[in-house]
């Protein structure tokens, strides 16, 4: 039986084919029964024991910063706030001169993956790469900036310089970068190549992480969400005597309208795969709509797109979806997955074509709780607290037809992720007692 249908089946009723909880518990009851969960209190301890180190987890030896940004909450929890402050500032010693962030770096004696490496002058020891199909890079530094101005209350990092710019100036830059060198001109949207939802490998077999003579330029959630959280973020942070050089709250208010133009599907209740600005990768015959984006819709949501109506609705059409595979969980990244002939570097139910990620699937947890969807925050956390201890250990990802862990082994996205989902049960928790 499916995870999330077994738990949900005591207290739910089927309508339109969605099983939605019903008999809830009140406030202080849930709240109760959060607090005493031993099952959250193990988790949190083992993970805050992962996350002293710093990659990715043990198939990485490089630090990524999409990665470290899910994470620094709870590396804060373990480290001194010099030491994350250090590995913040790591790239933006790697920046590139055209502002661009790597995604990110691994000790000179230990680059021997298969990618073309830079070396920075700033950063002396250190081996740079980056996934260039992907157009997450510089938005997940800002709000990882943001996350540790957050925690710490530590604004100096925004004045320290660094090549001769501050990290302010820096993360203009960044954010420049984009809107010079990822940006439509005719949507007014952030571009990446084409892959699978929030994933960094492109369609065409072959090291499918760079941008090549067969890429094909397309606009998704994903990116513009990542980037709209990004320049939220720097507008909650830039010093007040900072002029910047854009009305980057212009550029915001601008984005969230074009997204809900061009990306939602207002009839179907789900935002749409791609826009392709060269042509698809697709024969005509293959319907790539019909296919859910469940990590870029989270991402969506967390930036603000949606109603609470129609994140109630997501959450719904997620439970939807899982409820079609025994061992899924929200965490799916797209389902149904593109079939191989389709998309011949991942098959379908594997890695980023329709595997299952905590990592993506625990950043909806939050979103649920601030529109009073408690209940559904928990019962749906549930699978995800209970596939850790059924592993002992936090897994990249899991197959949803075997329930087998896949991955790394110690993969610190899934750890930072569930830390953070925790913490904000508790903290629901704890003000509802």
């Amino acid at each position: 039986m499916n995870l999330l249908r077994s738990i949900l089946l005591s207290v739910a009723i089927t309508i339109p084919g969605i099983l939605l909880a019903q008999n809830r518990v009140s406030d202080k009851e849930l709240a109760n029964k959060i607090m005493s969960d031993s099952r959250l209190d193990t988790v949190e301890a083992r993970a805050l024991r992962l996350l002293t180190g710093f990659t990715a987890g043990t198939s990485y030896g490089e630090i990524w910063i999409r990665d470290f940004n899910t994470f620094i909450e709870g590396s804060l929890k373990v480290h001194s706030r010099h030491e994350v402050k250090e590995k913040l500032l790591l790239f933006f010693k790697i920046q590139g001169k055209d502002g661009n962030i790597p995604d990110g770096a691994i000790h000179k004696d230990q680059a021997n993956g298969g990618y073309q490496y830079l070396y920075s002058e700033l950063a002396p020891g250190w081996a740079i790469h980056k996934n260039t199909v992907e157009t997450d890079q510089e938005s997940s530094l800002i709000q990882a900036v943001k996350k540790y101005i957050d925690i710490t209350g530590d604004k100096s990092i925004l004045t320290d310089t660094i090549g001769g710019l501050t990290v302010t100036q820096r993360m203009e830059d960044a954010m420049n970068y984009i809107l010079k060198y990822r940006w439509s001109a005719k949507y007014n949207l952030v571009i990446g190549a084409t892959t699978v939802d929030w994933g960094d490998v492109q369609t065409q077999k072959g090291w499918g992480v760079a941008i090549n003579d067969k890429t094909k330029w397309a606009i998704d959630i994903y990116d513009n969400a990542m980037f709209l959280l990004a320049v939220h973020d720097f507008l909650a942070i830039k010093p007040a005597g900072y002029k910047a050089s854009r009305y980057w709250g212009d550029i915001a208010v601008g984005m969230k309208m074009r997204v809900r133009n061009h990306l939602w599907d207002a009839k179907a209740g789900k935002y749409i795969p791609h826009i392709y600005l060269d042509g698809s990768p697709f024969p005509p015959s293959f319907n790539e709509k019909q296919i859910l984006y469940l990590g870029g819709t989270i991402c969506a949501v967390k930036a603000g797109l949606n109603t609470p109506k129609e994140i109630a609705d997501i959450n719904n059409q997620f439970l939807k979806a899982a409820s079609k595979e025994k061992y899924a969980t929200i965490g799916l990244t797209v389902y149904p997955p593109y079939p191989l002939d389709e998309f011949p570097n991942i098959p379908p139910y594997t890695y980023q074509n329709g595997g299952d990620w905590t990592w993506f699937g625990g950043r909806m947890i939050a979103p649920l709780i601030e529109n009073n969807m408690v209940n559904e925050a928990y019962t749906e956390l549930s699978p995800m607290i209970d596939r850790v201890l059924k592993n002992k250990g936090f897994f990249e990802w899991y197959d949803v037809r075997t329930g087998e862990a896949k991955g790394s082994g110690d993969f610190r996205g899934e750890a930072g992720v569930l830390y953070e989902a925790i913490n904000r049960l508790r903290g629901w928790a704890k003000e509802n007692l």
